[in-house]
């Protein structure tokens, strides 16, 4: 009999129980011994049938290692008690649990299982307590079936206890029925899982069902690993085969079942029906509404069909439809002097705009939708001030806005009006599983002016353009030189590229003898020039050289707990971060964070979930957008409470508290170290960026150049020096496959 649970790890199934045994065995106490390994959910008072072999541990001594552990139901009336009380059924504590036993005894579970209403037998338990005995029953007999059947395929507890929550008590029924539906439904459930349950229910390897998930699936690979909008129609089919096996005339016919079914659209190719054809499009697969789009393939030989997801081509379309009817519609306000405006806030500032900042300004007042965009120091955010001073007098309503919170909060900061996330400006409705501003209820305002815009994916600027109203006047600044966004896409690329969208870059830094190495190095990367290395203590950039990797490590957290915070007057949990290329390896942020949390943050209340342990006081951050918590992919915060019994956690982000149940922890990450792709958009006071040969595959000058912009006060570059000459030279940039440009050639 399990007398407790010492340890359980929901996300392995790793658990410790101390167990009662029938007989005498080698063990601290006749009657008692320690048993580890994996099983299901497990609750005091219920039997256990263990398989394995006895071990001696240097701390625990004498205990019992498991191969298998397979929970039975209780036989004594000790165990039955204990199993009532363990938290199992909810809102039945020692008392009432030994009230139940004493009227039932040995009957007990099964009156629970087969004959529930004679729980009116049991004195001083009324209506509402007994059906609350009897639903918490019945689910967490359905809980144990599917936590059993997850753990077969390797899906954890937690994300077991998700998909509960999604498909209600039939979910092993519903998931059994099409398995491919879990990559769709269920976040961090991938092609390998779901297909590994499809095989071993049944479901043939060349079935239809099969072939049309690896088509889908192929897509969403395409977008999330490459940042690509559509497919050509014969790679598309070469690597769903290449996944499956399948054969490849079988996947073609899946393909054009996808097609008929419209959850995937093929533009172009030999199947078109040529330049300037006006077909009718597939439905909005959010509005259901139905549109024509002009296909044009400008080629006079036609390649292989182009396919895209549903909500990808949706996206380009919507996109392209909105800022055409943007620049075509009149403003609302009347026509701004700009030569004149821009004499006004020159001598309300009390300086002058270099020419080309002086242009940027006056297209920017005179254009319906511009863009502005280039490297640090060369005056964007003087740009900015300048607008909103200039529209804010003529009595318009300006809306500032960029795609995270760390880059609004500085947008914030340097303009001295208030910056929103774009997210939030958007406000999602739970209810309706959309945004409340769309194209059915815009936004009010007469300016919007978005900052760090090379973040901003196809996706999010199509809900974007959609809730912005035809009359306003939209100004767009980002540095195209920096990292694309982490969603499919090349929005800001691709307005600058269209060639219909005002356009000014600045390229010259202001104040060039003032400005510091890191913006100076910013800029030699960026034109593939040897950086510019000082050891005066008063530099803002550092390049410490280290070749040994472990010795990288030390030094990488030896700055950031105690030589940058000591020099500098920092704190180091809110304003060094550590910067690298990847997640694994000795120098990727999985293992470093282990390291910092070590040496940081080592003692207090915590939650194991897998290999990481959450702990009050850690900075984490957010892996992907949950609109029902109001996080968002990239949002960082600090844990502030850990309730252990619950196996819940508090994170504050920026003073606001979400909490996360045991089910939500997998979309948290350690962030004392993080990736230089997830720092977009975030500046810090001091960074340490680590750049060794470790990472080899991941060295690019835009990565480099990303990650050296992110540091407002001190950049500290450590590593080899090969491997930041390589970066440095590396400037072969991967194309992403969109057809935004051509679409906004098209619609204008």
């Amino acid at each position: 009999m399990i007398r407790s649970v010492v340890f359980r790890n929901e996300e392995t199934g790793w658990t410790v129980l101390r167990v009662e045994l029938p007989s005498k065995m080698p063990t601290r106490k006749p009657d008692e011994a320690l048993v580890v390994g994996k099983t299901q959910a497990v609750w005091e008072g219920e039997d256990i049938r263990a398989e394995g072999n006895w071990f001696t541990d240097k701390t625990h001594g004498r205990e019992f290692k498991a191969e298998t552990i397979t929970c039975l139901a209780p036989r004594t009336l000790e165990g039955i008690e204990r199993y009532l009380a363990s938290g199992l059924i909810k809102g039945v504590g020692a008392t009432i649990a030994r009230r139940i036993v004493k009227t039932f005894g040995e009957d007990t579970l099964n009156v629970l299982n087969h004959q529930s209403g004679r729980l009116r037998e049991v004195p001083k338990l009324g209506k509402k307590k007994i059906e609350q005995i009897r639903e918490s029953w019945n689910s967490n007999a359905t809980m144990r079936e599917t936590m059993i059947f997850g753990q077969t395929y390797g899906i954890s507890i937690a994300r077991m206890s998700r998909i509960v929550r999604e498909y209600g008590p039939d979910a092993v029924a519903i998931i059994k029925s099409n398995p491919y539906r879990l990559i769709r439904d269920i976040w961090g459930i991938g092609f390998a899982t779901a297909d590994k349950i499809a095989l071993s229910t049944g479901i043939a390897k060349d079935s239809p069902l099969r072939a049309r998930a690896s088509i889908s699936h192929t897509l969403e690979r395409e977008a999330d690993d490459g940042g690509h909008c559509w497919t050509y129609e014969n790679d598309l089919l070469l690597h769903a085969h290449e996944i499956t096996g399948i054969d490849v005339e079988i996947l073609a016919a899946a393909l054009e079942s996808e097609l008929n079914e419209e959850n995937i659209v093929a533009e172009g190719g030999a199947k078109n029906e040529g330049p300037d054809v006006v077909k009718e499009a597939p439905a909005n697969p959010e509005t259901g509404e139905l549109v024509y789009e002009r296909f044009d393939l400008h080629r006079s030989t036609p390649e292989p069909r182009r396919i895209y997801l549903r909500s990808l081509w949706w996206a380009e379309k919507r996109t392209a439809d909105r800022v055409r009817k943007i620049l075509r519609a009149p403003i609302s306000y009347r026509p701004i002097a700009a030569d004149k405006a821009v004499a006004w806030w020159e001598k309300k500032a009390g300086f002058h705009l270099a020419s080309r900042q002086s242009a940027a300004l006056e297209r920017c007042l005179t254009s319906k939708f511009s863009i502005i965009t280039g490297g640090p120091g060369v005056g964007k955010t003087t740009i900015i001030r300048a607008l909103v001073d200039i529209f804010t007098a003529r009595g318009l309503d300006v809306t500032l806005a960029a795609p995270t919170g760390r880059a609004a909060k500085r947008m914030s900061e340097a303009v001295g009006d208030e910056a929103k996330t774009i997210h939030r400006l958007l406000k999602w409705n739970p209810v309706t599983n959309r945004f409340t501003y769309n194209s059915d209820e815009q936004l009010e305002g007469d300016v919007f002016i978005f900052d760090e815009t090379s973040m901003i994916d196809i996706r999010l600027a199509s809900d974007l353009f959609a809730a912005i109203p035809d009359t306003a006047t939209v100004v767009w600044v980002g540095d195209t030189d920096q990292l694309p966004s982490v969603g499919p896409g090349s929005v800001l690329g691709d307005f600058i590229a269209s060639g219909v969208v005002t356009c000014t870059k600045l390229d010259e830094i202001f104040r060039q003898k003032d400005a510091g190495l890191i913006v100076r190095n910013a800029h030699h990367v960026n034109a593939g020039e040897p950086l510019e290395v000082s050891r005066g203590d008063d530099a803002d950039f550092y390049f410490a050289r280290i070749q040994d990797a472990q010795e990288c490590l030390r030094r990488a957290i030896d700055f950031m707990q105690t030589r940058i915070p000591k020099k500098f007057g920092l704190d180091p949990l809110k304003d060094v971060q550590i910067l690298v290329p990847m997640r694994k390896n000795l120098l990727g942020t999985d293992n470093i964070n282990f390291e910092v949390q070590r040496a940081m943050n080592p003692t207090g209340p915590s939650i194991v979930r897998g290999p990481v342990t959450f702990r009050t006081g850690d900075r984490v951050m957010q892996l992907r957008n949950n609109y029902d918590k109001d996080v968002y992919n990239g949002d960082v915060g600090f844990i502030t409470d850990v309730d252990s019994g619950a196996r819940s956690i508090k994170v504050s982000f920026d003073g606001r508290e979400v909490r996360y149940d045991a089910a939500d922890l997998d979309e948290l990450v350690l962030a004392y170290a993080t990736t230089i792709h997830k720092s977009q958009g975030s500046e810090y006071p001091a960074v340490i960026v680590i750049m060794h040969t470790q990472h080899y595959v991941m060295l690019q000058r835009n990565l480099l150049y990303t990650a050296i912009t992110r540091g407002k006060r001190l950049v500290l570059l450590m590593g080899v020096p090969y491997a930041v000459d390589r970066a440095i030279a590396t400037n072969t940039v991967r194309e992403r496959r969109t057809t935004l440009a051509s679409r906004l050639n098209l619609a204008v």
